[in-house]
């Protein structure tokens, strides 16, 4: 009895310890955290896994060491290990999260020309997920491989892993081939987190990239959730691949009377005036000039797609506003010509009936080839029944 009220002490004596030398490291990194923006966000996350990790390897430890053989202790010692597996991994797992959040800090991506910044943004995010799945992944499989029947399994199912990864293959063939194109969309910066896109005729922004699909979201803040495949099989539009200022119209219809210098002129005030203008592309051109009508478009540019779409909307605005002050009798018409209504033809020819009777003006009949044409297209020809007396 007394030896065994030793072994209770000693264990929970050597994770008193544990949890001592725990919590005074993590007063030493929160000092240092006033400083260090690293050692601040070690010590707001690492503290409780490393706590719980220090303190399970601890009893662990000292249950091997100094508890003798009692009942139970297989028991015991297997379910040790396995809450250590499940708090390294989490330990492991919180490390690199910190790593993954100190590259996120770094290379912020709320500043001007943030193209290379989302471009890493959009890579560590995805190595995230993958880091996190693979922690889990390999956890559990540890943990299994501790049974010993599992182990045993295993090996014996060693032989047929050809057969079951075929199997699974074909089985999960539209989620791996969402996975491998996530890990594509990643690194082949076709997209990125907060590229402006057109999908499905739908103007976006991407918010979020998975391993199986992607968000994007619209601008009356709808959310379109696209597979990760879509983006590398079908065509689609990114506005903000290569830079965020973009070029768009605004087309104005008016009549042939319009001053064009005129409006251009309008066109340049109005640019000027808006701070939406990034003072790149201001130019009016006439695109058209069908139907009695001159269309009008306006080429405009700005830093954003989100200040391209208001400058276009008060450009159109502010046209259409100068047009109908000054120069109202440029506004579009509809021309039309009266006349007298002219009597009926009378179709000249020898006959005696309706219509036209030249050959010119026949197709399958009238003349040897139009006769022939007749028979051709005109199928059998029927064959009066014989009658019987």
């Amino acid at each position: 009895m007394t030896s065994e009220r030793t072994v209770l002490l000693a264990v929970m004596g050597a994770a008193a310890v544990a949890l001592l030398l725990v919590e005074i490291a993590h007063r030493v990194m929160v000092r240092l955290g006033r400083k260090s923006p690293l050692a601040a966000d070690l010590a707001r996350k690492l503290h409780r896994p490393l706590l719980i990790t220090v303190t399970l390897l601890t009893v662990q430890q000292s249950v091997r060491i100094w508890a003798g053989d009692f009942p139970g202790r297989s028991g015991v010692m297997h379910v040790l290990v396995l809450f250590c597996i499940g708090a390294i991994a989490w330990l492991v797992g919180a490390t690199l999260l910190v790593l993954e959040d100190m590259a996120l800090a770094r290379w912020r991506t709320d500043v001007p020309d943030n193209r290379k910044r989302r471009r890493i943004k959009t890579q560590v995010v995805m190595l995230r997920r993958v880091t996190v799945a693979g922690i889990v992944v390999l956890t559990i499989g540890i943990m299994l491989m501790t049974f010993p029947d599992v182990r045993a399994l295993g090996a014996s199912l060693l032989a047929s892993a050809g057969v079951i990864s075929v199997v699974a293959a074909l089985a999960a063939q539209s989620t791996l081939g969402n996975m491998f194109a996530g890990l594509q969309l990643a690194f082949s910066d076709a997209i990125r987190v907060d590229d402006v896109v057109v999908v499905e005729q739908e103007w976006g922004r991407i918010e979020e990239i998975t391993l199986t699909y992607v968000v994007v979201q619209i601008w009356d803040d709808r959310r379109l959730i696209m597979p990760t495949s879509y983006f590398t099989t079908k065509p689609f539009q990114n506005w903000t691949r290569t830079g965020s200022a973009v070029l768009g119209t605004a087309e104005i219809d008016v009549d042939w009377a319009i001053p064009v210098e005129s409006v251009r002129g309008a066109l340049q005030r109005v640019c000027k005036g808006s701070d939406l203008w990034d003072g790149r592309v201001c130019v009016l051109q006439v695109t058209e000039a069908i139907d009695g009508r001159v269309r009008l478009r306006a080429l405009v540019s700005a830093n954003d797609a989100a200040a391209l779409w208001d400058l276009r909307c008060l450009v159109r605005e502010r046209l259409v506003g100068w047009i109908w002050q000054h120069q109202r009798e440029a506004l579009p018409r509809v021309r039309a010509e009266v006349e007298s209504v002219a009597p009926e033809p009378t179709w000249v020819g020898s006959h005696s009936g309706p219509g036209p009777s030249s050959d010119a003006a026949r197709v399958f009949s009238g003349g040897l080839d139009g006769d022939i044409r007749g028979l051709v297209f005109g199928g059998p020809v029927p064959v009066a029944p014989e009658r019987k007396y």
